[in-house]
């Protein structure tokens, strides 16, 4: 669709609460995002001004630029210099993976861990790679199994820095930690991580957890966390039959 460059008229939809928890900046951009889902912004199509934004909402320039920006991170409008805000067309290179699922066997009630290995090793070249240490550092080896409901559903292998400052150990051993981990309430002090989720296959000893002929299909969910010095602490991955756990992706605002 052409970008239009007349004077549009906007009829611009709710209002900003000043008694809400939630920055001015994020009801914004709900706003903004929601009208575009709405089809009332569809693609191609120009946002309102800042100033236009300024005087229906009585907020800050400051404010608007920061709705606008966090719209730009998410994938849903660009900047053209001098012409304004437009919203983009759906691109599949703008997908979103929810691990939802994961996450809903680590949040059920009867899930449990059971602790196979806790030792304190030498790193490999692997892993010294991926923690950024060197090979032969000492470092916490972790391997687990979840269980949901006396079912063992997840394979967790993970090697952590070896900091006796840190009570990451302790913390780990628990399914509580992982819960808190993937469902935001996390209070280890990890700044940020990379998550890639690849096919593989169950090895023997994981089939034999998962009472599965060995070779069966497979997800691989592979971490790696930062502290808040940005330096990486915990390097690992999830295993689960492949008709376990399905990952879901939204295109386009909802």
């Amino acid at each position: 669709m052409p970008r239009n460059q007349r004077k549009e008229a906007f009829d611009l939809k709710g209002s900003i609460d000043r008694n809400s928890y939630e920055p001015a900046y994020v009801q914004l951009m709900n706003l903004l995002k929601s009208q575009i889902a709405s089809g009332q912004f569809p693609p191609g199509s120009r946002l309102p001004s800042e100033a236009q934004l300024c005087k229906k909402y009585n907020i800050s320039p400051m404010t608007v630029r920061r709705s606008i920006n966090l719209l730009i991170d998410q994938g849903m409008v660009d900047t053209t210099q001098g012409k304004g805000t437009f919203v983009k067309p759906i691109a599949l290179s703008s997908v979103n993976f929810s691990l939802t699922e994961f996450v809903d066997i680590l949040k059920e009630d009867g899930a449990s861990v059971r602790l196979l290995e806790l030792n304190a090793v030498k790193a490999s070249s692997e892993a010294a790679a991926h923690l950024a240490i060197d090979p032969g550092d000492r470092i916490i080896y972790i391997r687990r199994l979840i269980y949901l409901d006396k079912d063992p559903v997840l394979y967790h292998q993970e090697q952590l820095v070896c900091d006796p400052k840190r009570p990451i150990v302790e913390d780990e051993m628990e399914v509580t930690s992982l819960k808190g981990l993937f469902t935001g309430l996390n209070q280890s002090g990890l700044k940020k991580g990379q998550v890639a989720i690849n096919a593989t296959q169950l090895s023997d000893q994981e089939a034999g957890w998962f009472r599965l002929p060995m070779g069966s299909p497979a997800i691989r969910l592979e971490h790696l966390f930062f502290d808040f010095a940005d330096q990486p602490v915990s390097w690992g991955w999830f295993v689960c039959h492949s008709e376990r756990v399905l990952f879901r992706a939204a295109v386009g605002p909802w």
